[in-house]
């Protein structure tokens, strides 16, 4: 093949390792799977709990709960509510969360609890139409008082950005004029604010976060501000000014006008519990594949049993890759060509010691009994179905004294390939007529040594995790291997030809 016919065959290669590793990245990103399977992310349970006091009639309590919000992401919500109805309601953009029963008397107890997970690179949802700011009467002489003040902060702003920074810093002053201590005394401070940015003409409107602490209980709701600059919603401390979401507050009522609304009761209360947990971010991704479209590629959407076998069967390029490295590179002589990935397959199931004494055993008492068989100039069908047949009884055999010498590994020595044992016992029998015992020996020994390096990289926890999760990384494997069939240079075990050339030098 010339240098200019190899472009394409490069070329595609390149595609082949771009597009898996690619793909890989993607699924890392878009459904949040770990490239090491040891890998831990923080989980918070978040409980809210209402207390009231129902007056013995119907009752309906609805609680203000958050949906997308930003830089997390919400996994699970559940009620507990013994003896009440529960349901999600979403209306108007909002969510709610509504418990109902026909009668109830007394103090009452309702919990709701969510589990969430930190997702910086989560994208907030814009708005499908740009809100409209409130419209906001003042009464004399507090219309006065807010024009004043709002010129002031005109002047001193361009954005609506700055315009809300400055209304800030003017009403936490240490020493606030006549104009805003009129107001002050009129309202609360966020109030007051959200108010005069609406009658300036930008969209406000207040919305309650909750700090995330560990093992915190009977914790409180804290207001924020949120402005709109025209394209988005801009979030703002109404007590510092300074603007953006701390990442450890989750907003937990945005469109919502209130957080809760009772009928049937009184002297409601609303609390907050939260719990930080650590658990493996492998069982995070498989909760979020099904909201990903990545996850209808997923292996994990398949049933339990089928993906047992396939954790098996995503092995097997890399044990490919190995016994191609090993007889082109290194120059392996081996027993069949990819016979020592099926051993490889072998001891997984069996562990690498015990797999290893049942090969040797089986393939040595098959070749003396083949010696046997040789004599009787039997045709090769009859010959190989009676290897097969004394290979699964001494398989057999082997696993009942290894049961009874209570060795529970000699029980799985029957996920051998029989057929492939049967065909190496006749091969190695005819290599024996043919080249020797030696070479019998050389290519059995090549066969347990390439298979047991791949039984090592196929056993890694690594490898088992990638090729399993990232199953497009197969495509790089397929990239190496073909590379691997343009080698055309001296194999490893080739170079001691050459050692009596240094001899000669000298």
């Amino acid at each position: 093949m010339t240098t200019r016919s190899r472009i394409p065959f490069y070329f595609g290669v390149a595609a082949l390792v771009t597009a898996g590793i690619a793909l890989a990245v993607l699924r890392h990103v878009e459904m949040g799977v770990p490239w090491f399977s040891d890998e831990q992310r923080p989980l918070w349970m978040v409980e809210a709990r209402i207390d009231f006091v129902a007056r013995g009639e119907p009752v309906l309590v609805s609680l203000s709960i958050p949906e997308n919000p930003p830089g997390f992401r919400i996994l699970s919500e559940q009620a507990a509510s013994p003896g009440y109805g529960f349901s999600i309601i979403e209306d108007a953009g909002s969510r709610r969360a509504e418990w109902t029963v026909r009668e109830a008397e007394g103090p009452q107890n309702l919990y709701f609890t969510a589990q969430l997970v930190q997702d910086p690179s989560r994208p907030r949802q814009k708005d499908e139409t740009d809100p409209e700011p409130e419209d906001v009467f003042w009464e004399e002489p507090l219309a006065t008082a807010v024009q004043e003040v709002l010129q002031r902060a005109e002047a001193k702003s361009s954005t609506p950005e700055s315009m809300t920074r400055e209304l800030i810093r003017l009403l936490q002053s240490d020493d606030p004029d006549q104009n805003i201590s009129l107001l002050l005394a009129n309202g609360d401070k966020i109030q007051v604010l959200t108010r005069m940015l609406n009658h300036s003409g930008i969209p406000a409107r207040i919305t309650d976060g909750l700090k995330l602490e560990d093992a915190r209980r009977r914790q409180s709701l804290r207001p924020f501000l949120q402005i709109h600059n025209g394209d988005q919603w801009l979030i703002f401390n109404p007590e510092s000014g300074q603007q953006g979401l701390p990442e450890d507050v989750v907003l937990w009522r945005e469109n919502s006008s209130s957080l809760i609304d009772l009928n049937g009761g009184t002297n409601s209360q609303v609390s907050f519990s939260m719990l930080r947990q650590t658990v493996p971010s492998m069982q995070l991704a498989q909760a979020e594949s099904s909201a990903s479209g990545f996850g209808m590629l997923s292996l994990y959407q398949l049933p339990i049993e089928e993906q047992s076998m396939f954790r098996m069967l995503m092995l097997l390029p890399l044990g490919a890759l190995v016994v191609a490295f090993m007889r082109i590179v290194i120059g392996v002589k081996t027993s069949g060509t990819f016979m020592p990935v099926l051993i490889a397959v072998a001891f997984l199931q069996t562990s690498l010691v015990p797999g290893l004494i049942a090969f040797v055993s089986v393939v040595a008492i098959g070749l003396l009994l083949r010696g046997y068989l040789s004599s009787l100039n039997l045709l090769l069908v009859s010959r190989i179905s009676a290897l097969i047949m004394l290979v699964i009884f001494l398989t057999t055999g082997i696993s009942i004294v290894g049961y009874q010498m209570g060795f529970s590994a000699g029980m799985t020595v029957t996920f051998f390939p029989m057929v492939i044992l049967a065909w190496t016992i006749e091969r190695m029998s005819i290599l024996w007529e043919e080249e020797g015992p030696r070479e019998v020996l050389t290519q059995g020994t090549g066969s347990l040594v390439v298979a047991v390096c791949a039984f090592l990289a196929m056993s890694a926890p690594l490898a088992g995790h990638l090729t399993f999760n990232f199953p497009e990384l197969h495509l790089v494997v397929f990239a190496v291997v073909l590379l691997l069939g343009q080698y055309t240079g001296y194999k490893l075990s080739e170079l001691r030809r050459f050692e009596p050339m240094k001899a000669y030098d000298k």
